[in-house]
């Protein structure tokens, strides 16, 4: 697998404008073929002053040392790769329209915190495609490594949606038959969510932005982030230290909105408030984090 070794990040806005414009061109459709080799990002640097708003914005809380020396969040890996993810996805020889893709799920591997003065290489691929009972799904895999060996790596998912192929397996929704967790807070999502995280994160994906930007794409409302949602959880649940984390996004949540965190043991989701008669309300993310063995 060829690498292509980059001296700095690509630029998001030229990215995200590049891939509404070849959206225009791709269709998605069963048995494309993945784009071969990688990416590869010498030194990713951090912004102390991005990552203190990202810390804050998604409740991880500050662990009061210097900034150099701080920690990163476990989600903040995802953030520094996420560019490289766009460059890929925007290539020609990626199948899929950029506008549209729905990010499914993550699981990620922590084998130590990163330091917010660490520099780590990040290796970006696009591993592979599979079929999705609405259509395919990419998996894109992320690794940050120090020294040559690998402390981070992260498994993305992103739906491209189009007509199955007659082989594609039709499953019920994974969300069915999942025990309800207990409640344990719940979060007010104001209406600027989406455009706040863009700010800190870079993704600014039209459908998180406001009413007018998601209407083109088939949502009412602005959506937020599924890496807002799950960092949120995440953060909430306490996932640090050597981990392997996981989140599933099973329903977008609309922007302004209320929804619930609940958790029990290794386990977590995030859905909407109860309804009157006092079902749980729709299931919007799952996750779960268990320890994971430390780097040598």
């Amino acid at each position: 697998m060829a690498d292509t070794h980059l001296a700095t990040p690509p630029a998001l806005l030229p990215l995200l404008a590049k891939g509404g414009a070849t959206s225009l061109f791709k269709r998605a459709s069963a048995g494309a073929t993945p784009p071969a080799g990688r990416l590869v990002l010498s030194r990713a640097e951090v912004d102390p002053k991005a990552l203190g708003s990202y810390a804050e914005l998604c409740g991880f809380a500050a662990d009061g040392v210097p900034d150099g020396q701080s920690m990163l969040p476990v989600t903040y890996p995802h953030v520094l790769g996420f560019p490289l993810q766009l460059r890929l996805m925007t290539s020609a020889a990626f199948p899929f329209p950029l506008m549209g893709l729905v990010h499914t799920s993550i699981t990620l591997t922590q084998h130590r915190e990163l330091r917010a003065d660490d520099r780590p290489e990040l290796v970006v691929h696009v591993e592979g495609f599979r079929p999705h009972r609405r259509g395919t799904e990419a998996v894109l895999a992320t690794e940050a490594r120090l020294a040559g060996r690998t402390v981070w790596s992260s498994r993305s998912t992103y739906l491209a949606r189009h007509h199955p192929g007659p082989d594609t397996p039709t499953g019920g929704d994974r969300a069915s038959g999942r025990p309800v967790l207990p409640a344990e807070a719940t979060w007010r999502l104001p209406a600027s969510l989406g455009r706040r995280y863009a700010a800190v994160a870079g993704d600014r994906n039209p459908i998180h932005l406001s009413a007018l930007t998601a209407k083109p794409f088939g949502f009412p409302r602005a959506i937020a982030h599924g890496m807002w949602t799950a960092a949120r959880a995440f953060a909430a649940h306490s996932v640090r230290g050597p981990v392997t984390a996981s989140a599933t996004f099973h329903a977008p949540v609309p922007l302004p909105s209320t929804v619930v965190y609940a958790a029990a043991g290794a386990d977590f989701a995030v859905r909407g408030p109860d309804r009157p008669d006092g079902t749980p309300g729709r299931l919007h993310v799952t996750g779960r984090a268990e320890p994971a063995a430390p780097a040598p």
